[in-house]
């Protein structure tokens, strides 16, 4: 038991004394002391022997009042449930921010444009596109789960819902269009964004003009991270929705990552012999091009593709040099405007960097680390620690007496280098004091240096719809197919030997997890918000366990992952 919380005061830590949100219901999460019930609302709620507390209770929509008492303190907490994006607000016949489209857009001739909105249902709603009226007619549509979903076990909660109407028609000439306005039930209303339809005989050409453009499956945040364009790469512009561009191969980048190429015309690409060199600890691929093109990856435990977009070859030799990573390559043609290169990888992928050189695309595969014959089995490798969070503005998640993720994340952080180090691993820390480090941050020391490995540790929490008193356990985070062994191995390793709960291995877009690098992985060590895994997360004793755990897991992973290679 600990003794120290029977003299505590009440304290909810989360959530605050005002509260936004779109959940259906909330857990008050909080500490005691051990003498006297803690009443929500008047009812009695179960605290662990630490005087932990975590229930959930549902939320309707508008204004919700909690008060929680013990003895003679009294904490009163308001919580406003507000509709989802999109819905209509009382009084209004349709919800004005859901009218298509919400920003300027561009397409090409043949496209389908479809005019939509969100209206009360059983209306007539037309919509005026160019010199179009189109009659707009209900629609069933599904209401997805937010992605976080998945960590809460709600991702096949998939609902039904009306109040969409929707139409299409072709894009025929090229121009400009003026705002769609509609009518709905008798009111007319205009749409804030214009319909552009381009003309596809004087397509635009962008470059690149990011050190890693961010590629995306759609035309916002939300979509799903492609790979990153290597800076210099051109291509046409075929679409364009607010300050997003849609590129010739499919992708979606925003504006600002590009600068217009004047006068160019649409880059095809034809390429030739490709050569291979080893340079350092990279095995670089040389790959000749007449321009510099999109370009895309895919891995797979063994795989390794270069696709290759607007371009076709030419190629009758190709010259890989012997090396400890590459087993076999081959190319194919796949279509008219795409070309792959197939690599065979001998063993664990170690990291990859891709960049131009003019117009020549140079791929860079990092080699195994070398084996060190030497009474310190860590010796020669970089291992990089991120503890998570830190600095005044983030605190990460918060545990249920106020102890911060940020405090307990450096603290093992700093033990676990301690053990590798004394195993001859050199260690990069991103932060050993309580300083501001945004993710992006993170992710570039990821990038600058020449590492082994890095590992992002974490502690864990939930949205407001999670439940807090039945979720605990660790996990792992993992992005690139190269670093899903380690998070696999390591996931596995760590909850057989302390003992915990497997909250699971998950592939994540994550800033740290991005880098392609060196395998990285984020590692979420447990759940501050759970009662009784709180007291083992803050437990001193259990600190040095895990630590211990952490080193001794990593070597094991580098005797499987890394059996070949040079000799030292």
């Amino acid at each position: 038991m600990d003794r120290g919380a029977i003299a505590q005061e009440l304290k909810v830590v989360y959530p605050p004394v005002t509260h936004e949100t779109t959940a259906k219901q909330i857990f008050l999460l909080g500490s005691a002391g051990l003498e006297g019930q803690v009443l929500v609302n008047g009812k009695a709620i179960a605290r662990n022997r630490s005087g932990h507390f975590a229930p959930s209770f549902p939320l309707s929509l508008g204004s919700n009042r909690f008060v929680v008492e013990q003895g003679g303190k009294r904490l009163a907490i308001e919580v406003k449930r507000l509709a989802l994006p999109g819905a209509i607000g009382p009084g209004e016949q349709f919800a004005p921010s859901s009218l298509w489209p919400g920003s300027d857009l561009a397409r090409l001739p043949g496209e389908a444009l479809c005019p939509a909105v969100i209206a009360q249902p059983n209306l007539t709603v037309t919509a005026l596109v160019g010199d179009k009226k189109l009659p707009l007619l209900p629609q069933a549509s599904q209401a997805l789960p937010e992605n976080s979903a998945v960590l809460t076990g709600k991702a096949e909660q998939v609902a039904t819902v009306g109040g969409l109407y929707s139409g299409c028609l072709v894009a025929s000439a090229p121009g400009a269009l003026a705002p769609p306005i509609y009518q709905i039930a008798g009111t007319q209303v205009t749409a804030t964004g214009k319909v552009t339809v381009l003309n596809p005989q004087n397509l635009e050409v962008v470059e690149v003009t990011a050190d890693a453009g961010v590629a995306r499956t759609g035309p916002s945040t939300d979509f799903a991270r492609l790979t990153p364009l290597p800076k210099g790469s051109r291509a046409s512009m075929t679409g364009g929705e607010g300050e997003w561009l849609r590129l010739d191969y499919g992708a979606w980048i925003k504006r600002g990552e590009t600068k217009t190429v004047v006068g160019a015309v649409p880059p095809r690409a034809i390429i030739r012999g490709v050569t291979s060199r080893v340079v350092g600890d990279w095995t670089e691929i040389v790959f000749p091009l007449s321009n510099p093109i999109p370009i895309a990856i895919e891995q797979t435990n063994d795989q390794f593709v270069l696709s290759l977009y607007n371009t076709t070859s030419q190629s009758d030799t190709l010259k890989l040099v012997d090396n400890p990573i590459v087993n076999f390559v081959n190319w194919k043609q796949v279509s008219s405007d795409r070309l792959d290169y197939r690599f065979t990888i001998r063993q664990q992928q170690w990291g990859y960097k891709l960049r131009y050189e003019g117009s020549t695309l140079i791929l860079s595969l990092k080699n195994p680390p070398a084996i060190v014959l030497s009474s310190l089995p860590l010796q020669g490798k970089t291992i990089l620690l991120d503890p998570g969070h830190g600095g005044p503005e983030d605190s990460g998640s918060v545990g249920l007496n106020g102890y911060p993720e940020k405090t307990v994340a450096l603290t093992v952080s700093k033990l676990v280098r301690d053990r590798l180090v004394a195993k001859g691993a050199t260690v990069v820390m991103t932060r050993e004091g309580d300083i501001d480090l945004l993710p992006n941050d993170r992710a570039k020391m990821i990038n600058q240096k020449e590492l082994t490995v890095s590992l992002s540790l974490h502690y864990n929490a939930l949205p407001d719809d999670g439940d807090a008193i039945k979720t605990k356990g660790m996990a792992m985070f993992w992005y690139h197919p190269q670093s899903h062994g380690l998070a696999d191995f390591m996931q596995g390793f760590l909850t057989k030997k302390l003992g915990r709960s497997n909250y699971g291995v998950y592939w994540n877009n994550l800033a740290v997890t991005r880098p392609a690098v060196a395998p990285a992985i984020l590692m979420e060590l447990g759940f501050m918000i759970n009662p009784d895994e709180f007291d083992w997360v803050r437990d001193p004793k259990e600190q040095v366990r895990l630590a211990d755990a952490i080193a001794e897991g990593l070597m094991s992973w580098f005797e499987i992952a890394a059996p070949g290679g040079s000799r030292n």
